[in-house]
């Protein structure tokens, strides 16, 4: 096993042993206690089968069967998430089929990223995570299944599922992917039409018809963003069945995968194999999370996302610990943004099975983990298939990839860090991504360009007054100023000014989407601006050096000049305008009470 992967895992298990200690402690106690029929009183179990077939009812209250919580962010506003709509029948199929039964215990939202980018509606985005883990626990919180069964894919929605289900720790859960759309017009061809879009070189009408080629039916969008690293780290958790992420909606192997989460959630419920997630999510699979992340360039949204996911199972970890183990993760595939291959030609390349086998072999996993399928991730480093019964079954796959220009083997990596690089100086910490971002654009040094909102910037741009080196900053965009936001809407201008050959760089407090790529970018500046993070110093026309070589972020102005700055506020009709309208309100709440983004963002500590 690598020595540093070894390191930082002890040290995240020396950290979290205090709060790992009581969640466990915890677990034990609701796991101890008999079966929500045999414990709750008459009325309870009335409510709580009212409305299932007598069968069922019988099963549940006589014959003490399995009873399954199906927990679903079913819409049809999502691609991803429009299969959906059909599978509580297909699980309720399945669990009588075995025996047992099924209710579906709640819905949560799941807002479209893709749709809400750059509007209002945004602000809400980072904070759905938290309302989706609290409807989780809602669902759940009826107390009467032995297990769960949740199904969500997208950017927030994973995250919050998985914070929801381990403040159930004690229920067996597995995740249900639905897989990605089949491949549409190419993701870079679609990028270099937003650029000449941006530029005024082509109209809407040209931008709608290539924006409708790239996203077009059901399923995941194809490109490696946030949603598609979602899979690639409950892969490497052993949280779905063993290769299930990158099967498309419609192909006959993704019903087979489906009715095999319903028998194996069974499975792990039975006290041979009783396998609850918050004993299965330890401080390795934490950090084969991390690993994962990094050796595929994953979305950077996850270093906030994970930290938060940890917490809920009472581990702590930091950016340091992504960093440290960037340093010796290889980075082992390139999907868009990070190359030109969307994930459907990741998976027919080897796809997470090939990444998780390779990363087991050279000690840069811990293979010995608890998964849904058994004591080993092992079997998540195997492709399934197609049976002649119609079972999934298993096979090795090939010991090469089947396209190194989109999957590699450790010893000839696209790099031998992972695509993750924290950043820090006297502007705070940050996180980049280096590995979309080309090698001669990792070191920048320009004079700094202050915005408060992204729409000042996108005037900025039109007006020409960016046509220069600069770093753009852009501030008061944290989670505690309007809820985090992402600006991939400044990906496109920004990438004109390079490709104009100028030094450009982007510098906030926000996020960016999962999809950003080549413009180096330092994103999840903390402390933000509005908690008076040292971004707020900042001004016009200061030096600012963001170097990914070294990992500093760094204003070029005089120590004692810099301790005498004032720091710059948000104006009161900003300020008041990112608390109202489109439900912004609502969040209030959320945002006196958020922690910082490398704290994960959470909002209920």
């Amino acid at each position: 096993m690598n020595k540093t992967l070894l390191a930082v895992t002890e040290r995240i298990r020396q950290r979290s042993a205090s709060s790992r200690g009581d969640y466990l402690q915890r677990l034990d106690r609701m796991a101890g206690r008999k079966r929500g029929v045999e414990r709750m009183g008459c009325a309870n179990v009335a409510h709580a089968v009212a409305a299932m077939p007598a069968n069922d009812k019988l099963r549940i209250v006589a014959e003490k069967a399995p009873h399954l919580a199906i927990i679903t962010a079913y819409n049809d506003m999502l691609s991803a998430h429009q299969p959906y709509e059909a599978y509580p029948a297909l699980i309720r199929d399945e669990a009588n089929k075995q025996g047992a039964t099924v209710q579906v215990a709640g819905g949560v939202p799941a807002m479209c990223d893709g749709v809400t980018q750059g509007l209002p509606g945004m602000e809400l985005s980072l904070f759905s995570r938290d309302n989706i883990a609290m409807g989780t626990a809602v669902g759940l919180s009826h107390d009467v299944f032995d297990a769960a069964l949740l199904l969500g894919i997208c950017d927030k929605i994973v995250p919050g599922l998985l914070i929801g289900a381990l403040h159930f720790g004690h229920l067996p859960c597995i995740f249900v992917p639905a897989g990605p759309m089949s491949s549409g017009l190419p993701n870079n061809e679609k990028a270099k039409v937003r650029e000449l879009f941006a530029q005024g070189k082509v109209g809407r009408d040209e931008l709608l018809k290539a924006e409708s080629a790239a996203y077009h039916g059901a399923g995941t969008c194809t490109f490696y963003g946030t949603a598609n690293s979602n899979q690639m780290l409950l892969e490497a958790m052993g949280l779905h069945v063993p290769g299930a992420a990158f099967v498309h909606p419609h192909e006959p192997l993704r019903e087979a995968l489906t009715r095999e989460a319903v028998r194996n959630a069974l499975a792990i419920t039975h006290r041979a194999r009783y396998t609850p997630i918050g004993r299965l999510v330890d401080e390795r699979v934490i950090v084969n999370a991390m690993v994962a992340l990094l050796a595929t360039g994953g979305s950077t949204n996850h270093l906030i996302h994970w930290v938060a996911v940890a917490r809920a199972a009472g581990i702590l970890i930091d950016w340091t610990d992504f960093s440290e183990l960037s340093g010796v993760v290889p980075l082992l595939s390139r999907v868009y943004p990070n190359g030109s291959a969307d994930v459907n030609q990741f998976q027919a390349a080897g796809g997470p099975a090939f990444v998780i086998r390779e990363l087991m072999d050279a000690g840069l996993m811990h293979a010995d983990v608890l998964s849904v399928a058994g004591d080993s991730l092992r079997p998540f480093g195997r492709l399934p298939t197609l049976g002649e019964n119609g079972s999934v079954q298993w096979q090795d796959l090939p010991a090469e990839s089947g396209d190194d220009t989109v999957v590699r083997k450790p010893d000839a990596p696209f790099s031998a860090s992972g695509g993750l690089k924290l950043l820090d100086g006297n502007l705070g910490r940050a996180v980049i991504k280096t590995s979309a971002v080309p090698e001669d654009r990792h070191i920048i040094e320009a004079p700094a360009k202050i915005f408060s909102d992204q729409e000042s910037m996108l005037a900025a741009f039109k007006a020409g007054e960016l046509e220069r080196d600069v770093v753009v900053v852009v501030r008061f965009q944290g989670p505690q100023a309007n809820g985090m936001p992402e600006l991939h809407k400044l990906t496109p201008p920004l990438a004109v000014l390079q490709g104009k050959g100028f030094k450009v760089a982007l510098v906030t407090d926000g996020r960016m989407s999962g999809a950003s790529g080549k413009v180096p970018a330092a994103i999840h500046v903390s402390p933000e601006a509005l908690a008076g993070g040292p971004l707020a110093k900042l001004r016009d026309g200061d030096i600012v050096r963001m170097d990914a070589v070294s990992g500093e972020l760094l204003a070029l102005v005089p120590a004692a000049e810099w301790a005498a700055r004032e720091l710059a506020v948000i104006s009161p009709e900003q300020m008041d305008e990112n608390g109202h309208g489109l439900g912004r309100d609502l969040f209030a709440s959320l945002r006196r009470n958020v922690k910082s983004a490398e704290e994960g963002a959470v909002s209920w500590l």
